[in-house]
């Protein structure tokens, strides 16, 4: 009788989540009005609302879009949600913040329509290599949607992982 290699990993009841598999495609893009200030200090409302008319938005078109002011200055909350009431019918996606905070939010979005249910009492490891940038954000709100479910819970690959945690036994 021939000694058979058996594949454990194959043969193991884990469950592998790869948050890669949630990234959204599309092109991140930052819109930053330091550029628009006067003196890089004040936001003048005229001159901001004609440059809103004025502006060929079309660039935005199905892009996920972060807006932000980098300079040191106060800008009214109100230059903000203006510039969101023109962008967010041709973008994808509109928040304030950075393209870090962007991806955290591309990532939520797409953790809240996963099925949590098929997690209940399985062993989980959360898929660690990934081709894209999984913000770290996503890794622990994916811990915190298992936690209450899963038996156990490891990152890493299924035939090298860290566990995180176990399900003590009653």
């Amino acid at each position: 009788m021939e000694d058979q290699i058996i594949n454990k990993v194959t043969a193991s009841n884990l469950i592998t989540l790869d948050l890669e598999e949630l990234y959204l495609p599309g092109e991140r893009v930052l819109f930053d009005i330091k550029d628009l200030l006067f003196q890089g200090l004040i936001l003048k409302e005229k001159d901001f609302r004609d440059f809103i008319k004025q502006y060929d938005w079309s660039a935005f078109s199905g892009k996920h879009v972060a807006i932000t002011c980098s300079a040191d200055a106060i800008v009214p909350t109100w230059a903000f949600m203006l510039l969101a009431t023109v962008l967010q019918p041709i973008a994808q996606n509109v928040i304030f913040g950075s393209l870090e905070d962007l991806e955290k939010t591309l990532f939520l979005q797409k953790l809240n329509l996963v099925d949590w249910n098929r997690f209940v009492n399985e062993k989980v490891v959360i898929k660690g290599c990934s081709k894209v940038h999984v913000p770290v954000a996503a890794y622990v709100e994916a811990v915190n949607r298992l936690r209450p479910l899963a038996s156990s819970i490891m990152f890493g690959e299924a035939c090298s992982t860290v566990p995180l945690f176990k399900q003590k036994k009653i």
